[in-house]
């Protein structure tokens, strides 16, 4: 990578458009698409977090309305979205963890109604792609619970290895819970 390419400033995307979706930034209309599947127990029981509210939902949608891609910290939230129909079936998430390494943490979120279907993959290998092609990441990586593994299989079909597989790294309630870091740099990236 030249000099130059390497201090490009990143182009941030209104929207990504795969074969079939629509990633695209999410409004307060989605409010309730949302809120349907980041409320569900067997959602957030792979989030560490607790279960957002409708109003947490909103909340989130409206401080990420003016994102920026320059300093660690900065992430873009987007809606996944049918290509065919209304309605948003999941998210996905690129945070630019160290901006001076060019560092990006992505993840992704689904309705399981929509599960099965290759939803994940395809909005995430479209997320990579952004990640390494417009916002000029150097590495990208996926944090995930160990018992996660319909996102583990996510990572393995972008191409990404297992880096790190932390035991009891996290305390989810009362439960310890144990975290697979997948990584992958953008000289391995093939879209």
């Amino acid at each position: 990578m030249t000099d130059a390419a390497l201090h490009a400033p990143a182009t941030i995307p209104a929207g990504i458009a795969t074969e079939r979706l629509i990633l695209r930034p999410f409004t307060v209309d989605d409010t309730d698409d949302r809120y349907a599947y980041q409320a569900l127990p067997e959602v957030v029981r792979y989030l560490y977090r607790p279960a957002l509210t409708r109003e947490g939902c909103e909340e989130s949608i409206r401080a990420r309305a003016h994102a920026g891609w320059s300093a660690d910290g900065d992430s873009l939230l987007w809606a996944v979205c049918r290509a065919d129909q209304p309605g948003v079936l999941g998210e996905v998430v690129v945070i630019l963890t160290n901006a001076r390494a060019r560092q990006a943490e992505i993840g992704w979120v689904f309705n399981p109604e929509y599960a099965g279907q290759g939803y994940a993959t395809e909005a995430a290998r479209a997320l990579a792609a952004t990640a390494f092609e417009s916002l000029g990441v150097h590495r990208v990586f996926a944090r995930l619970d160990a018992l996660n593994t319909a996102s583990a299989r996510v990572c393995e079909r972008l191409g990404m290895r297992l880096e790190a597989h932390l035991i009891e790294s996290d305390l989810d309630g009362d439960r310890w819970g144990s975290e697979c870091v997948y990584a992958m740099l953008a000289r391995e990236w093939k879209a």
